[in-house]
């Protein structure tokens, strides 16, 4: 018999280190499959039922992975970030949307074997959006869910269309069957902002000026910000975005009405970055020199956005607002870490 269990990609992420430990104190009987292209640490092993690095274009890995066990969630958290798939546009689509119809697929044959839907969550970017320049992003204001969908990058073209294939794969699969099956993907996502964590350092993304400041800051190291001091962008600490991911997996599929929702925290600028920054590290050395084409990017993204139907569907709410997460998780954790 196949073995029951939850499948993490992309587990040596960001978002990864997060959710592998919180899934593990709160459900300490759970079975972890981790896949990252890197190996994973020591301390995440020990959490995880099996860790295996490898890529998920892989087709046989796949395979494998589906004779072997039933998911009951994905969490597919791989993916290429901005700045590389902007870099390396081909690269960005293949693992970014390729990867993910792989999973996808993966889930929806897992679903019609075992006629047990499989929940599929997939952390998605304000960089589905697309603003033509920055008048327009400050007078748009909060963007909802529907609004400016002309992403200008191809980490915001390949999110946006991973959102439409998972609209499809949970609604409209294979629909001229003539025999539905029983079991389906049930796809959730989450459209996240610019994360912050303490623990792990950025990896590529375009909002992770404000991150870099303070690891660098914490590290004695100058930097220089690639976007101006009034560059303004929704942010959110890691914390809250391992709550999200939680909170939306364990709602029930009758309360949602849709499978993309907006989340937010704290929208700032990185001039705010830098003040609060300067205030806990005096000797941080940072400049701004701005990048044009990155701050054409970070302008296309909106200021902020509205997270109500969040709110009012599975009662979204965040625990850190910007001071909270400086002062209680952010600057403690980095000053213990660089001490070390």
């Amino acid at each position: 018999m196949s073995t029951k269990a939850v499948l993490i990609t992309g587990a040596n992420g960001e978002i990864g280190h997060g959710l592998i430990a919180r899934l593990t104190e709160q459900h300490p009987a759970i079975r972890i499959v981790a896949i990252d292209v890197h190996p994973l640490s020591e301390e995440l092993k020990q959490r995880c039922h099996e860790t295996i690095a490898g890529d998920i274009l892989d087709r046989v890995l796949i395979d494998r992975l589906a004779a072997f066990y039933d998911f009951e969630t994905i969490y597919h958290l791989a993916a290429i970030l901005s700045t590389k798939a902007e870099r390396e546009p081909v690269l960005g689509h293949r693992v970014n949307v390729d990867g993910t119809l792989n999973l996808l697929e993966l889930a929806a044959r897992q679903a019609r074997a075992t006629g047990e839907n499989v929940k599929f969550l997939f952390p998605s970017s304000i960089a589905v959006y697309g603003l033509p320049d920055l008048e327009t992003k400050m007078r748009a204001g909060k963007l909802k869910e529907a609004d400016w969908l002309v992403p200008r990058t191809m980490y915001g073209v390949n999110k946006y269309y991973c959102e439409q294939l998972g609209r499809y794969y949970n609604w409209y699969y294979r629909q001229i069957d003539p025999q539905p099956a029983a079991g389906h993907v049930d796809f959730r996502s989450l459209r996240f902002p610019g994360l912050i964590s303490a623990v792990t350092l950025p990896t590529g993304g375009t909002s992770d000026y404000g991150p870099e400041m303070m690891h660098m800051a914490a590290q004695g190291k100058a930097y220089d910000c690639f976007v101006t001091e009034n560059a303004t962008l929704p942010f959110m600490a890691m914390p809250d975005a391992i709550n999200a991911l939680l909170k939306l997996e364990s709602v029930p599929a009758k309360q949602l009405t849709q499978v993309v929702y907006n989340i937010g925290a704290f929208s700032v600028s990185a001039k705010n970055f830098y003040d609060v920054i300067k205030t806990a590290f005096p000797q941080a050395q940072v400049q701004f020199k701005p990048d044009p084409l990155r701050q054409k990017i970070v302008e296309s993204w909106p200021a902020d956005v509205d997270d109500s139907l969040a709110r009012k569907e599975w009662g979204w709410k965040p625990e850190y607002d910007f001071t909270r997460a400086f002062n209680e998780y952010l600057i403690p954790a980095v000053k213990k870490q660089y001490r070390k």
